[in-house]
């Protein structure tokens, strides 16, 4: 060191800093009305940490460092302007890409230093391939799940958790292997081949309605992945930053799987959404009672007391604003209107709130399943936008249904309950939803953002 604010003190500085904001972003990320300034820390904390990487002096060339940067921009714009229906198969893309970078980077550090890597480098090393590798597939195939090129129902085999275990036990007696005897490099694709067909196998018997789950725990491995590239490249940012990631991941993953009451092997290994036929024939059949717009703004006109619960078929239709307008109405007309919100409607964790944050409607009336609940038998109507097995009452009352014991927003305790849905078709789960069969129950058929832009019309007096 040169002097007391040289080069690598400046870098020290910078990655501190970076840390710092990096911790303030995940705090600031847990209360909407902070998470904001937690998105800006947390930019700036990775601005701040790749431009004290470029001042490191192991840089020899900074050409292909530039190339780097260019190409990673081109790709990442427009990645960052897709619909907000489509962020849960952004954010798998995104895991996907940072697997890849973690398992390029284990394997160039591995072919530079073998054969005479120390143990726990490569014990690190190893964790940091596996991980990144498997995180690699896996994200793309939860990504074409949620982007319907891939069937989003459970593709299973017989005795297929039996063969994705093994694959791993056999990846990892690889690794062992190699960190007794680093000399034996022809062992090393193995364990870059084993988990990228693993990470396939994981995921394809997983259904949509665990996506939520899976896309919180494949950012829990990626973020690991990355602390033990830390460890491999000598790197408390990498470190720090990977364990950040890997351990709220982790966390989240928790708190979705108890907001389904499943357990972690169960939403890995259970087949969650295969469809249920009911009875010899398939689904039966059932009457149900319809309304058309016309009725419904008539029911809503007269109601006191409104909880409106949005699902996945709101962020399909993209009905946000148009429910922002209904909620607007509404409350001028004196109705108290709140907004139900389950913790793993939609498609990753917190979609519904992103969504009804972007069409400005105020934090304090999106309250969560707990907060919700005891209100539903003083309220008036419910209104369901698209949501499916979060509402279905067979979970606190089948105990062969595969939702059994899932906590539920209690809609059938409110008064009227009505729903605005494409067609009596099953949710992720993938089983019928006995809520609509309720005779104080009204099925109102049509596209999310056009059915309640109609109800608005009438609210309004035929004015929208």
């Amino acid at each position: 060191m040169t002097s007391f604010l040289g080069t690598d003190t400046i870098i020290e500085i910078t990655y501190l800093i970076a840390t710092a904001l990096f911790i303030l972003s995940l705090k600031w990320m847990s209360s909407p009305t902070t998470a904001r300034h937690g998105v800006w820390a947390g930019e700036a904390g990775m601005l701040l940490a790749i431009a004290g990487t470029l001042l490191n002096r192991g840089i020899v060339d900074y050409k292909w460092v530039v190339i780097a940067l260019v190409l990673g921009t081109i790709i990442g714009v427009p990645l960052g302007k897709v619909q907000m229906t489509a962020v849960p198969q952004r954010t798998a893309l995104s895991h996907a890409f940072g697997a890849l970078c973690v398992t390029l980077v284990g394997t160039a550090e591995f072919y530079l230093r073998a054969p005479g890597v120390p143990k726990f480098m490569m014990s690190v090393l190893s964790m940091e391939v596996i991980l990144g590798s498997l995180t690699f597939t896996g994200s793309l195939m939860a990504a074409g799940k949620l982007q319907e090129v891939l069937p989003q129902r459970p593709i299973t085999f017989k005795g297929q958790n039996f063969v994705n275990l093994g694959m791993m036990v056999v990846a990892v007696g690889v690794a062992v292997v190699l960190v007794l005897h680093p000399d034996r490099m022809y062992l090393f694709p193995a364990i870059l081949a084993i988990p990228l067909l693993f990470g396939v196998m994981m995921i394809i018997p997983i259904g949509g309605a665990d996506m939520p789950t899976v896309i919180s725990l494949l950012n829990s491995y990626a973020g690991l992945s990355a602390a033990a590239m830390g460890f491999v490249l000598n790197s408390k940012l990498l470190i720090v930053a990977g364990a950040l990631d890997g351990a709220s991941g982790l966390i989240l993953s928790v708190n979705m799987s108890k907001a389904m009451n499943r357990s972690f092997s169960n939403v890995l290994f259970g087949a969650f959404g295969q469809e249920a036929a009911v009875g010899k024939g398939g689904k039966e059949e059932r009457p149900v009672r319809s309304a058309t717009p016309e009725e419904a703004a008539g029911i809503l006109a007269v109601a006191s007391k409104v909880v409106i619960v949005p699902g996945y078929g709101m962020a399909v239709a993209q009905a946000q604003h148009k429910v922002r307008e209904l909620y607007d109405i509404l409350t001028k007309r004196g109705i108290d209107v709140k907004f139900g919100i389950h913790p793993v409607a939609g498609r990753m964790p917190g979609h519904m709130n992103v969504l009804l944050a972007e069409a400005d409607i105020p934090y304090d009336k999106l309250l969560d399943m707990d907060e919700i609940n005891g209100d539903f038998p003083q309220t008036d109507v419910a209104l369901i936008i698209g949501a499916n097995d979060v509402t279905n009452p067979a979970a606190r009352t089948d105990s062969s249904s595969p939702i059994f014991g899932m906590p539920i927003l209690d809609v059938d305790k409110a008064r009227t309950v009505m729903v605005i849905k494409r067609s009596m078709g099953a949710g992720f789960a993938g089983i019928e939803n006995p809520l609509y069969y309720m005779d104080k129950t009204l099925m109102l058929f049509g596209d999310a953002k056009s059915f309640v832009g109609s109800i608005v019309r009438e609210l309004s007096g035929g004015h929208s």
